[in-house]
């Protein structure tokens, strides 16, 4: 054991004796206070006892840690710590002796004892602070390098991290359009295909569990369901991601570019659908005309014989149109004017050679932006029918009666003035058949509104 060590152990002891002694002291004054005179001798005796014990039990304790510690630590700092607390105590005696000047003497070696006890007490606590700043403040340079490099190394990296997170920011906003589309289009295509190998991936596994066909159906819905799911989630998160990197700016750029693109698909859609409706429209009319044969009409010649003895008795401008309606077996249809009209069905009437004696039928229609008449005729010598139509003003309809030439007229022609409003003079007896006289309006026009809301 070194000099160093022997000098500590010492110190050790007589700051462990010293406390001991006041601690005694202190007890033996609490105790005379209390006690007779007899008791006190014995209290004396087992305090002190007492205080032996605990001194030589302190004093070891502190020779252990003393020889735990290595010289290093007994150095100087000890050595500044004990020389300041002796000037400390030295201090404070000098000032305890002079105050003392005026206490009588017993006092004064009391005074003495606890000043001198406690200046040793407060300068152990002293020392002991100062050895623990010294140990902490004391760290080798090997570990004040490798802490700093370690910092050094920690700034560097989160310096790197923060380098990388800006550059894929840069490159993200200088990225063209057409860069990022590709990029979502990889993306889209990327998680299609990871669904499609989960759902095969799911499908034979439940193939080798040999699942009922029920529950391999449900069970490849599910798994169809959750990969679908799953990919439409991940196109959301990059396309968040995506537009999450971009600066404000661009954001509104691609929004406005967004907003263009759905305007022009929409365009697009539209002109897609006219163009579509058109072409339907185109192909219903090509459709009717491949459904109207192009060979001529076993009726076309009777047409041309009946035109030309219009033509030839009438007059060149008495028909304004004819032609033959495929539609309703091909009967030869004439348009006459309304001028001629009377005169074309008298003609058709009286000819004999034509001798249409038949009317089966007439009746009105309101086209909205016009009146039409339709007159159906039969000749019974022809073995032919015809039909005779008219176009009438819609505000005034007034065309002539045919009852003189066929009384089958009578009624239709009644049934066409209740129900359209078509006035046809010279009639014998015009009158409403199926509605009152004191009826309101023309209950076949298409702009009929009923004058009794209830009826």
């Amino acid at each position: 054991m070194s000099e160093k060590e022997d000098l500590a152990k010492q110190k050790a002891e007589a700051a462990a004796r010293a406390k001991a002694v006041a601690l005694a002291r202190k007890q033996a004054k609490t105790e005379a206070a209390e006690k007779p005179e007899g008791d006190m001798d014995i209290a004396k005796q087992k305090a002190a006892a007492a205080a032996k014990a605990k001194a030589a039990a302190l004093a070891k304790k502190q020779a252990k840690e003393a020889a735990e510690k290595p010289e290093v630590d007994m150095d100087i700092g000890k050595q500044k710590a004990a020389a300041a607390a002796k000037a400390k105590a030295a201090a404070l005696a000098k000032k305890q002796a002079k105050e003392a000047g005026e206490k009588p003497e017993g006092e004064m070696d009391i005074a003495k004892q606890k000043a001198a006890a406690a200046a040793k007490a407060k300068a152990a606590a002293l020392a002991k602070k100062q050895a623990k700043e010294e140990e902490a403040g004391e760290k080798p340079e090997v570990e004040m390098d490798i802490a700093k490099q370690k910092a050094a190394a920690a700034a560097k990296a989160k310096a790197a991290a923060l380098a990388k997170k800006q550059a894929k920011e840069e490159e993200a906003a200088e990225k063209p359009e057409v860069e990022m589309d590709i990029a979502k289009q990889k993306a889209a295509a990327a998680a299609k295909a990871k669904a499609a190998a989960l759902a095969k991936k799911q499908a034979k596994e439940e193939e080798a569990g040999e699942k009922p066909e029920g529950e391999m159906d449900i069970a490849k819905q599910k798994a169809a369901a959750a990969a679908k799911a799953k990919a439409a989630a991940l196109a959301r998160k990059q396309a968040k991601e995506e537009a999450g990197e971009k600066p404000e700016g661009e954001i509104d750029a691609a929004k406005q570019k967004a907003a263009a693109a759905a305007k022009a698909k929409a365009a697009a859609a539209a002109k897609a659908k006219a163009a579509a409706a058109a072409k339907n429209r185109t192909a219903a009319q090509e459709s009717e005309e491949a459904d109207t044969p192009s060979e001529i009409s076993p009726n076309q010649s009777k047409l041309d014989q009946i035109v030309s003895a219009i033509e030839s008795h009438v007059g060149q401008g008495a028909l304004l149109e004819n032609y033959i309606n495929r539609l309703s077996k091909d009967v030869p249809t004439l348009v006459a004017n309304p001028d001629t009209y009377f005169s074309i069905a008298k003609f058709l009437r009286y000819d004999e050679q034509l001798d249409f004696s038949y009317l089966s039928e007439l009746h009105g229609t309101d086209f909205e932006s016009h009146m039409e008449i339709y007159v159906h005729l039969h000749s019974f010598k022809m073995n032919q029918s015809v039909a005779l139509k008219v176009k009438l003003d819609r505000d005034t309809p007034v065309i002539p009666s045919l009852v003189p030439l066929w009384s089958g007229a009578n009624w239709p022609e009644c049934e066409a003035y209740d129900l359209l409003g078509i006035n046809f003079y010279e009639h014998p007896d015009l009158k409403r058949i199926l509605l009152g006289e004191d009826w309101k309006g023309y209950p076949l026009r298409k702009d009929y509104e009923p004058y009794d809301v209830e009826v």
